[in-house]
């Protein structure tokens, strides 16, 4: 950290600080939206002293992000952790692997390697051929419509629904069976709440390495299961993305099983986690809100403005982390080499500069939300999000008569990626 870090300007209330990293904040939107809110007001580029954590600069405007994301030469993901574990943690990682990441993904590289890798799968995930896919995913949406008329008018729409939705449109593209869906859907959790109290694997490990170890249970568990799926492509391949990755080769040469493995992690994860969590968001303006509703059952084509609020609300990401490369300025203030810094996309998406009213759900608004990141890490499969949103409420919104709530939203307690975890709804169907 810089040699400002002492400095009483610079600081963070401790208590903010301590508020953006803890997972239990991030399940109640009403704390951790205060503590974005004060930062955004009164510090917006301030640096964070959290126990246990070394210090890192909390970034909460959206110019700041578009700003830092974009220049992937004086910000990398590589040098630090991609992401605000405990000192404890990462020094876990550094002693493991020698990197102070848990795993080669997409998110932890940087150029030439990470474009080179983004490559190998880009074409699956452009416009173009995400459109080529509609009549499947289709197909697996009318499926999501069907449980819905066949659960009676009651539901958990987190587990009926947006959780199994975009899992079985990610697994098919994948090549993963329908049959190990569920186990997916468990390590992903697991992967993603690890402190929370309905997902994490072992609620006893209290402690940075502890969890850390857990951390890395989990992914190995994951490595092995798509090594035997790479063994089975390498002798019988198919037209599936297991596949390209199976026999994929940069520069002539074959890809690593690390640079493999990270590959299959982030899509059998983040692939299908974050759409659920956006896609119950969805859900629950609906239920909030009878006249959405009959707006968009009257007009299909606001679904695209739904869908885009949603991720805006909802921000499943909540952050990612930077190390500067070199001295660069950022708000007339000096990040120094190495410096560590969160970027806060939760807190982007409420930018007051960018966004009118930002704390109403409104399906109208120009929307420049950074949901999906910004630059050259901007998420590789948003297209296919998007699609998979909107055909599931072409699906669903001419058989839906009426929703409402049946209980509270609760929010998964976890700092990287977070979103609803149960959404109880009584509705009508035709």
């Amino acid at each position: 950290m810089s040699s400002q870090a002492t400095t009483a300007e610079l600081a963070l209330p401790r208590d903010i600080a301590a508020t953006i990293v803890d997972p239990k904040a991030h399940a109640d939107l009403d704390r951790i939206h205060a503590a974005y809110t004060w930062a955004r007001a009164n510090n917006p580029l301030g640096i964070a002293e959290v126990d246990g954590y070394d210090p890192f600069w909390v970034v909460t405007k959206h110019a700041d992000l578009m700003e830092i994301s974009r220049d992937g030469e004086a910000f990398h993901n590589s040098d630090r952790s991609a992401l605000v574990y405990p000192r404890a943690s990462i020094e876990q990682y550094i002693k493991a692997r020698g990197k102070p990441n848990s795993s080669d993904t997409l998110i932890s590289l940087d150029d030439p390697e990470h474009r080179k890798l983004r490559g190998l799968t880009q074409n699956w995930f452009m416009p173009n051929n995400v459109a080529k896919l509609n009549q499947r995913v289709r197909d697996i949406a009318q499926l999501s419509v069907n449980r819905m008329l066949e659960k009676g008018g009651t539901c958990d729409f987190v587990q009926d629904v947006a959780l199994q939705y975009p899992l079985r449109v990610v697994m098919d593209i994948l090549g993963v069976p329908s049959t190990d869906e569920p186990l997916m859907l468990k390590l992903t959790q697991q992967i993603f709440g690890p402190q929370d109290p309905d997902m994490a694997r072992d609620k006893n490990a209290a402690d940075p390495v502890a969890r850390a170890k857990m951390v890395q249970a989990i992914m190995a568990e994951i490595f092995g299961y798509f090594a035997g799926v790479t063994a089975d492509r390498l002798k019988n391949p198919r037209d599936d993305i297991a596949t390209v990755l199976s026999t994929a080769q940069i520069d002539g040469q074959p890809i690593s099983d690390a640079v493999r493995n990270g590959y299959y992690l982030i899509i059998a994860t983040a692939g299908h986690d974050t759409t659920s969590s956006s896609t119950a968001v969805a859900m629950w303006a609906l239920a909030r809100d009878p006249s959405l509703l009959s707006r968009l059952k009257a007009d299909p084509t606001l679904i695209s403005g739904l869908i885009d609020e949603s991720i805006r609300w909802g921000s499943p990401v909540r952050h990612f982390m930077r190390a500067a490369t070199k001295d660069v300025m950022v708000r007339n203030r000096k990040i120094a080499k190495g410096d560590w810094l969160m970027l806060c996309y939760g807190s982007a998406n409420r930018d007051e500069e960018v966004f009118e009213r930002p704390f109403e759900f409104d399906i109208d608004r120009k929307n420049k939300h950074l949901g999906f990141g910004y630059g050259p890490h901007v998420c590789l499969g948003q297209h296919l999000a998007k699609l998979e949103m909107r055909v599931l409420f072409e699906a669903l919104l001419p058989r839906l008569e009426s929703v409402e709530l049946a209980g509270d939203l609760v929010m998964t307690a976890a700092n990287f990626v977070s979103g609803p975890k149960r959404l109880p709804i009584r509705y009508r169907m035709k």
